[in-house]
């Protein structure tokens, strides 16, 4: 389990359709074969590392539901090991399963802050509500705003200044997990033997 809170932007070393090597300085200092580090978001498994990189296989499934597979040699990702027990929870809930891939429309600067829209599939919009998280490239952020399947967020500048946010750019892809709470309540109510009364309109009705 991840929180979203990057602890660094390492850089691609070299990628093929399995393997992806990384260049990082804060995060090799303290790993383990087998250990979990989200990449963008998606979490890969260590299978090499020295004191200034480390290597992940990705599989076909990640390849396929991920940006990953778009990425070059000298591009940026951001980077964080897996939540130990007794660590603290400063983002939200994040999984490292990516859901899908969000197509960044418009980064609107506005004073220090920046405002991000983003195109999301109709599955991930889905289970996106607005003042609720979402990760993007792995990055814990909150719902400003949401219009059919384009979702702002508000990104302040510390996020922007220590993220891969600050290399994108509109037409880029971005890798997006939604909120693990919206998807069992999606999955609750769409069961046919739900008999408790709660519905979509209930839950909004109730603040939810």
């Amino acid at each position: 389990m991840f929180t979203g809170i990057i602890e660094e932007v390492g850089k691609v070393q070299t990628i093929t359709q399995n393997r992806i090597s990384v260049l990082s300085k804060i995060i090799t200092k303290d790993v383990r074969l087998g250990d979990s580090i989200a990449v963008n978001g998606a979490c890969l498994t260590v299978t090499r590392y020295d004191s200034n990189s480390f290597d992940a296989d990705i599989s076909p499934e990640t390849l396929k539901v991920t940006s990953l597979g778009q990425l070059d040699s000298g591009e940026f990702v951001n980077l964080e090991r897996a939540l130990p027990v007794n660590g603290r929870l400063g983002g939200h809930i994040v999984s490292g399963h990516v859901d899908g891939i969000g197509k960044i429309k418009d980064i609107i600067k506005l004073g220090n802050f920046f405002n991000i829209e983003i195109e999301l599939s109709e599955h991930c919009a889905k289970q996106v509500v607005k003042k609720g998280s979402i990760a993007i490239n792995g990055i814990s952020l909150t719902v400003a705003d949401i219009q059919k399947n384009i979702i702002s967020v508000a990104v302040i500048p510390h996020t922007f200044d220590n993220t891969n946010l600050k290399y994108t750019s509109s037409g880029d892809y971005v890798n997006i997990e939604t909120d693990i709470l919206a998807k069992y309540v999606e999955k609750f109510l769409s069961t046919s033997d739900n008999k408790t009364g709660i519905s979509m309109e209930f839950l909004m009705e109730n603040g939810f």
